[in-house]
């Protein structure tokens, strides 16, 4: 490749002492600066952005990616495309926690930027994302040169025939001016870059359920609008050393929708996964190794739920999604052009057939919203699958290693070298259904439960409310078993439990919630108000009052009760003191030993541990007034 460049160069008449030609400023700066990233980086093989003015490399390219930009001046360059081209549409979709513009850039050919005008054209809507991991700047930079080189150089002009572009080159715009050298310690370059989280401590890539953080409202409302038919979540690993440069993945069990999963494997796996590797990178499946001391024990496929950006998408909002992580450990250049080839070749075969993108989206959309139009106790919907011990043999591009104790931690540690290793080794990418439920007509929220009704409409779901009180058999949970985590997890204390289905008779007051199956939504709504389902609202704490009890009773009068309740009931003093016999815990337990009484008495509160979110599976005669 070097001596190709150097050729060129000379050719161009570019190099000292040629004579015979005049040559191209454009063409000189463009050479230039391909032998400059060639020498600095020392890397192969990987496709280079063709022509490119000086006042047009981006700021990662003009210091041989030795530094990614700041926000202003991603800013400011985005703002230069918008001003250069009527392709481009520079705007923002929110602000963040401390007030700045979410930047997003629009490309159209028709300049019509509207979700409204891209379907009366027929096109496909690709989003693509950067810096959600403000530290993970891959894909802003390569993002901003391939949005260049599509509507300045037009060396890539075909990538916007037939397809809309949203492009949000950083998301976690706060936490990426916590700028600094030491914000990645696993990571090979940039110099410095932003931080994982936001100024207010979350990780906006576990938010996508809660939307706890005003920049994932931000982006739900985005969402909502222009509703995407394909998502692109750009990110840098942690984790294993090896040779990949670039890992990914989809979701591609029982959980996503079977045309959104059938379109990623016939099109990304088949189509565009070899076109990326012939422009020079290597690709692997998203690395998890098996055991963390052991790489030839295995990897272990990740498998999203729906707290995640691309598992979020397909998991709840039914359309295709792709994670790509470049690996931490190879040099920038390497990571931002491998990001680079991947979005050039997924816009490539959108472009080569954008219906068949819009096809597999709008079938996931019309399978999910038929659910709710009739109830089939039979038909179960997969709401979390888990891993298997079924594994594949694969041939893995590692690197050498060995294992030593060290004398830091008292325990064994990994000392990756540089040779390359290629191991077979199991790739454990199978996965089991492990929550399955048959979705209801629709769910009953009280109307107290007012912040359910705001992330509700947050979340873009459509529905009613109670004219007046209604009375009816439903379906809803009594928890069992209820624990709280040790720690907050994203400012938030989690809850697990077991969940027992129960059927009763209930009376909603006027203005609960009627939130109906019959939506493309239908997915989303499940996975937030079915209890047991891996991100539900339950788990993330919005129900936490439901499992305190508010009404105890005084030992001594506690005792009375006891009493007088053995001696009417003989059977109940007998289980009593068969307990007492069985279990040494409960017998040892004054306190246990009493509640025992209280909770069998008609003083005991019937609501505690109780799910007050019902199921109806049965046709009822509501009066509905439209919500919120």
């Amino acid at each position: 490749m070097k001596r190709g460049i150097f050729a060129a160069a000379r050719k161009a008449g570019c190099l000292r002492g040629d004579k015979r030609r005049t040559p191209s400023a454009i063409v000189c700066a463009s050479l230039a600066f391909f032998i400059m990233a060639i020498i600095a980086d020392g890397t192969n093989g990987q496709s280079e952005s063709p022509a490119v003015p000086s006042q047009w490399q981006t700021h990662a390219e003009r210091t041989a990616y030795r530094e990614t930009p700041r926000y202003a001046e991603t800013v400011a360059f985005s703002q230069r495309l918008d001003q250069a081209s009527d392709w481009i549409l520079f705007t923002s979709f929110g602000e963040s926690g401390e007030g700045r513009a979410l930047p997003l850039l629009i490309v159209d050919k028709d300049g019509a930027f509207t979700p409204e005008a891209a379907r009366r054209a027929g096109k496909a809507v690709v989003l693509i994302q950067a810096c959600i991991h403000a530290g993970e700047s891959d894909g802003k930079d390569a993002g901003l040169a391939l949005l260049r080189d599509i509507a300045i150089t037009k060396t890539r002009a075909a990538l916007a025939d037939r397809v809309v572009l949203l492009f949000i080159p950083i998301y976690n715009v706060d936490g990426h001016e916590r700028f600094g050298p030491y914000n990645r310690i696993n990571q090979n370059g940039p110099a410095e870059m932003g931080w994982r989280a936001t100024s207010a401590g979350l990780n906006l890539n576990r938010d996508y359920i809660k939307a706890d953080a005003p920049e994932t409202r931000a982006w739900l409302r985005l969402w909502n609008r222009w509703q995407p038919d394909l998502f692109i979540d750009c990110h840098t690993t942690d984790g294993a050393d090896f040779r990949y440069n670039v890992t990914y993945q989809f979701e591609q069990h029982e959980n996503a929708p079977p045309a959104t999963r059938r379109w990623m494997q016939d099109v990304f796996e088949q189509r565009v996964v070899p076109a990326a590797e012939a422009a020079g990178n290597l690709l692997s499946p998203y690395v998890v190794l098996h055991d963390d001391l052991d790489p030839s024990k295995g990897v272990d496929a990740f498998i999203s739920t729906p707290r995640f950006a691309t598992g979020y998408v397909p998991l709840a909002r039914n359309h295709p999604a792709l994670l790509i992580e470049t690996h931490m450990l190879k040099p920038y250049r390497s990571r931002v052009r491998g990001t680079y080839d991947l979005l050039r070749f997924m816009l490539e075969e959108v472009n080569r057939d954008p219906e068949s993108l819009r096809r597999a989206a709008r079938e996931s959309d019309e399978e999910a919203a038929s659910w709710g139009k009739s109830y089939d106790p039979q038909r179960k919907v997969a709401l979390e699958v888990r891993a298997t011990d079924e594994a594949t043999p694969i041939v893995f591009k590692g690197v050498a290693y060995r294992r030593e104790l060290s004398e830091v931690s008292g325990t064994l540690r990994v000392i990756y070298g540089t040779e390359p290793l290629d191991m077979r080794i199991p790739f454990y990418n199978r996965a089991r259904t492990s929550l399955a439920v048959a979705p209801p007509l629709c769910y009953i929220v009280p109307p107290q439960w007012r912040q359910v009704a705001e992330l509700l409409i947050v979340h873009g779901v459509r529905f009613s409310r109670l004219a007046e009180p209604a009375t009816l058999e439903v379906e809803s949970y009594r928890f069992r078993n209820v624990k709280w985590a040790s720690a907050s997890f994203e400012g938030r204390v989690l809850v697990s439990f077991d969940a027992e289905p129960i059927t009763e008779r209930r009376t909603f007051p006027a203005g609960s919630i009627v939130v109906p199956l019959a939506q493309p939504a239908a997915r989303l709504i499940m996975h937030l108000l079915e209890p047991a389902a891996p991100d539900s609202l339950v788990r993330w704490g919005f129900f936490n009052a439901i499992f305190e009890q508010k009404e105890d009773g005084e030992e001594y009068v506690l005792e009375a009760l006891a009493r007088r309740m053995m001696d009417a009931d003989p059977k109940l003093k007998a289980e009593f003191e068969d307990l007492l016999i069985k279990d040494k815990n409960f017998a040892a337990d004054p306190r246990a030993r009493l509640r025992f009484f209280y909770q069998r008495s008609p003083y005991w509160d019937a609501q505690l541990n109780v799910y007050p979110v019902a199921r109806v599976v049965s046709s009822a005669n509501l009066r509905l007034v439209d919500g919120p």
